[in-house]
């Protein structure tokens, strides 16, 4: 169009996109203008926004403006990183075994953390619901959320009240009056017709009993109830965590001069209902427990940074030195065990590895009808730690709604966290028990590959083989005789001939394959013994050489 005529002026728009899709999504959030901001990305969003740049513009014909100077007046300046403590693997394991177990139980929608026990650092946190099209998804963070009553996962705050206090041993015996007790106008039931007769308080709770649980704390608190609520509170139960993001559910235990306490509360408060607490919140009275008695507060970002130099860091805070003594830390990890070695969760016991857990089947209220309704509803949860000897992580899921025949913890929430724990355990060495072994050598030296010099020496230098490298500096070798040592010699490669890959592995030879424009296609797997192409023919660039494997 001639000088002056035409051109372009390009503006530059930056736009945040999650590279995981969804996961982790409500945790990691959003800011968008007019809605309240959510997950780490709406608590960081100043960290992450960064300082736009000015530049002067003149406004031209056709209402356009044109820069005045090749350069900005104020330079903009890129947002800081916001590191989080998710364990993208951890996390991906732990969505996937939710979304099934949700789709095998057919559920409304249902939650997964877990968290590192030392330091409160949530390693993965998932959020599933159902919607209209029957697809599950995160619209919203139940785990930090969602305040409901807890079930049978608040029983290990009932019994760690009587024996902080003095009142049980967990040899102590109580008669569960075949398996159901009456409290004013209501009956209580335990899940086993029949109820297990005169137990231990160690096997009331490991097959959680709820008359064994509710007689010995009404036996104890009935006279003065408010008691039994101080300590709970003790615990550190009953306050918001005061997370780094926001949208912590309100947690709620109900003193003795609330307008709803009745005679009914205290017994029925003891097994987890009267009162609402987040999955969150009852994680972290749990990871307290792992934790040898210190209460830390979940963390979600441990750093932030600006383009790799680290700006701040977020070291664990802790909400507790010790929420009770060590001797009744000490028992209830004894009884946490138990729960999974006999109890209500012996199909989470691990040949490996100890788990140590509390198992929760809640009945789920009506909004309008309490719990008095036609179609009866309940929330499946199971949290705990592992190993149990040494523990370093903790983990909880909930399940929420349950359809069908089967809705008890163990077998809808449990093999969601076993998934989670299996996983974990095999990816962490550290939590591996030390292997005793003498490292020797086989009379015959190992079969050894034409490969890349220092990979090759890397390996035969960690696994101490005697060998004998060549001098020079060439990037390929291969092995010649093995006698007493393993000798190598240096392999050349022209760029013009096809390479001969006899005796590679299968990532060597389609690397040296490719990079000289072949097509590769393998059959079979192991160590290369036969290619379609002699070595020494000329290279056709887009070739195809089959390659055999032994």
């Amino acid at each position: 169009m001639g000088r002056y005529k035409g051109g372009l002026i390009p503006e530059q728009k930056s736009k945040r996109i999650k590279p995981f899709n969804l996961l982790a999504a409500r945790t990691i959030g959003y800011k968008v203008e007019g809605v309240e901001p959510v997950g780490v990305e709406g608590a960081y969003d100043k960290h992450l926004t960064g300082v736009s740049g000015m530049r002067l513009m003149q406004k031209i014909s056709g209402n356009v403006w044109k820069p005045l100077n090749d350069e900005n007046e104020i330079e903009p300046r890129d947002g800081n990183d916001v590191v989080t403590t998710i364990d993208l693997n951890l996390q991906d394991v732990a969505e996937n075994s939710l979304l099934t177990q949700l789709s095998i139980h057919n559920a409304d929608k249902g939650c997964a953390i877990l968290m590192e026990v030392a330091t409160g650092e949530v390693i993965a946190i998932a959020n599933l619901k159902r919607g209209d099209d029957g697809n599950y998804r995160e619209e919203f963070n139940f785990g930090v959320g969602e305040s409901t009553e807890p079930g049978s996962t608040f029983k290990l705050a009932s019994v760690m009240a009587l024996l902080e206090d003095g009142y049980i041993e967990p040899d102590d015996s109580v008669d569960t009056q075949g398996g159901a007790v009456r409290y004013a106008n209501r009956i209580m039931k335990d899940s086993h017709e029949g109820g297990y007769g005169k137990i231990s308080m160690q096997h009331v709770f490991e097959v959680s009993s709820n008359v064994g649980i509710s007689k010995m704390i009404s036996k104890y608190y009935s006279k003065n109830p408010q008691a039994f609520i101080d300590r709970v509170k003790g615990f550190g139960l009953g306050k918001k965590l005061g997370l780094q993001i926001s949208g912590e559910g309100a947690p709620f235990i109900k003193n003795t001069d609330d307008k709803y306490w009745s005679k009914v509360t205290l017994p029925y408060m003891s097994i987890g209902y009267e009162c609402s607490l987040t999955p969150l919140q009852i994680l972290t009275f749990y990871n307290a427990v792992a934790n040898n008695g210190t209460m830390v507060k979940p963390m979600f970002v441990k750093e932030i940074r600006n383009k790799g130099h680290l700006v701040k860091t977020f070291k664990p805070q802790i909400i507790k030195d010790s929420i009770a003594s060590p001797a009744t830390i000490g028992k209830v990890k004894s009884m946490l065990e138990g729960v999974v070695e006999r109890g209500t969760a012996t199909n989470l016991k691990h040949a490996q590895y100890k788990i140590a857990g509390k198992t929760g089947t809640a009945q789920i209220a009506n909004a309008r009808e309490g719990y008095k309704t036609g179609k009866v509803r309940y929330q499946a949860s199971f949290v705990g730690y592992f190993p149990a000897d040494n523990p370093k992580y903790s983990c909880i899921v909930v399940v929420y709604a349950p359809n069908g025949n089967l809705y008890y913890a163990a077998s809808v929430a449990g093999p969601i966290f076993k998934e989670i724990a299996d996983k974990v355990y095999a990816n962490k060495l550290e939590l591996h028990k030390e292997l005793k072994y003498e490292a020797t050598l086989a009379h015959n030296l190992p079969k050894t590959k034409t490969g890349q010099f220092k990979q090759t020496e890397k390996v035969i230098q960690t696994l101490q083989i005697p060998s004998k490298l060549p001098a020079g500096q060439d990037r390929w070798i291969a092995a010649l005789s093995k006698n007493e040592q393993v000798e190598f010699t240096g392999v050349r490669f022209r760029h013009d001939q096809v390479p001969s890959v006899v005796g590679m592995g299968l990532r060597d030879a389609i690397y040296l394959l490719e990079s000289k424009g072949l097509q590769v296609r393998i059959i079979g797997r192991g160590t290369v013994i036969k290619q379609s192409i002699s070595a020494g023919s000329r290279i056709e660039k887009g070739q195809e050489i089959i390659i055999q494997l032994s």
